[in-house]
């Protein structure tokens, strides 16, 4: 193993909230996602497409809107609504533009409105009511912060094929 003697390294309490949070980040999207994959059929992409769509003023969107919102690579995004539209959640619309419109269809919309509650439910007993809301604002506050330092990372100091959604 190479390791760079420059970087700093994570102390004992650093290390273990890291690992804590990962593991937690990774334990609960698991576990959401296997309920959307067994209960509704969708899985965790299908489910944050719909979610985009579905908030959207016109329940439609540029496919390169979506892959902003999501943080996808174009070959993923490209690849994984061709596989919703053959499913009948969404369909793509040609408009002058480059890219074609992604449409929510009333399957899509039917499916997001069947699962939407049962997963916020789940999110709201596994995250919001175990964290309680102190910890639940903070958590967000620190979170922003985090996303405002890889943000200005991208913007200034990190190298093109780093900064993804290309």
């Amino acid at each position: 193993m190479v390791l760079v003697a420059n970087e700093p390294w994570l102390d004992d309490d650093e290390q273990k909230a890291w690992r804590s949070y990962l593991l937690m980040r990774k334990t609960l999207e698991t576990h959401l996602a296997r309920h959307l994959q067994r209960e509704f059929g969708l899985s965790e992409s299908d489910f944050e497409i719909l979610v985009n769509l579905s908030e959207s003023e016109t329940g439609r969107m540029r496919a390169y809107e979506l892959g902003e919102a999501t943080q996808w690579e174009k070959s993923r995004m490209s690849h994984h609504l061709t596989r919703m539209e053959k499913r009948g959640l969404i369909r793509k619309e040609a408009c002058e533009a480059r890219y074609p419109e992604i449409v929510l269809t009333d399957e899509g919309l039917a499916a997001i409105k069947a699962c939407a509650p049962v997963h916020a439910g789940r999110v709201r007993e596994f995250f919001i009511d175990v964290l309680g809301k102190e910890r639940v604002v903070a958590l967000g506050e620190a979170a922003a912060e985090v996303v405002d330092a890889v943000d200005k990372h991208q913007r200034t100091d990190c190298p093109p094929e780093v900064r993804g959604c290309g």
